[in-house]
């Protein structure tokens, strides 16, 4: 348990410094050695306004020097940042120094700036899905050579199937980053894992929308949804749980 509440602590910070990434890169600032400020007010950020969760609860929600309110981005993404990271423990049977959990860390983090990046800016950066696909083939390479080319394979499915979506719909309904991100989906997940992402992606995406729509929030064939968040949720599903969900969903599409 303790163990647990390392990763758990180390989640929130990591995931407070992923909040700093996913503002900073669309926007091209520096986020390695410059301080953190309000997006509000501009105003530099002390020690006690970037405590994760525990300084959003005692301001309130809001800045400490020009009241504004703090986007629930922040908070959600350190908590969610957290549990991502004791999943990824225990998906490495619970092997705190072992290769496998360190990159299911890594993988995770760029999959939840991309989901940050796209959410907030409607963008999934370039430089961030390379650095992706360089620790995957890193990690296939050195650890999996032996799969490295269905990886590969499933990776150019992925994309071709993107890349139709993309010309058939005239980049309404997708965009190139989600072209990019399928292919490192199908390279992490390899077949079946990407089929089983795909669907998990394109149901909740289905499910958001609808809702959405009820609630009057989007507009049917009007208003656009960013669709990378999706593709990340199916992603980590199947990274963690693809064992026990590849049977029951194969047969639910018929594979």
């Amino acid at each position: 348990m303790i163990t647990v509440f390392s990763i758990f602590i180390l989640g929130l910070l990591i995931g407070s410094f992923l909040n700093v990434i996913s503002d900073r890169l669309p926007n091209r600032e520096n986020f390695l050695n410059s301080r953190s400020y309000c997006p509000s007010c501009k105003h530099n950020l002390s020690f006690f306004d970037l405590i994760p969760v525990i300084s959003f609860i005692v301001l309130k929600g809001k800045c400490r020097y020009c009241k504004k309110r703090i986007s629930f981005w922040y908070p959600l993404s350190e908590i969610t940042t957290a549990v991502v990271f004791v999943l990824a423990y225990v998906t490495s049977l619970q092997s705190f120094m072992s290769i496998y959990f360190i990159f299911l860390l890594l993988i995770s983090s760029l999959l939840i700036i991309v989901f940050l990046t796209d959410i907030k800016y409607g963008i999934i950066l370039d430089k961030i899905i390379t650095f992706a696909v360089f620790i995957a083939v890193l990690y296939l390479i050195i650890f999996e050579n032996s799969s490295i080319i269905s990886h590969f394979i499933a990776g150019l499915l992925a994309l071709l199937f993107f890349l139709l979506l993309v010309v058939f719909t005239k980049g309404k309904g997708m965009g190139f980053g989600d072209v990019k991100l399928s292919f490192f989906m199908g390279l992490l997940l390899g077949i079946p894992g990407v089929i089983i992402s795909l669907y998990i992606a394109f149901l909740t995406g289905a499910f958001v929308a609808i809702i959405l729509i009820l609630w009057r929030k989007k507009r049917f064939f009007k208003d656009t949804i960013s669709f990378g968040p999706f593709l990340v949720l199916g992603t980590l599903i199947t990274l963690f749980w693809g064992s026990l969900l590849n049977p029951l969903l194969l047969k639910l599409i018929g594979f």
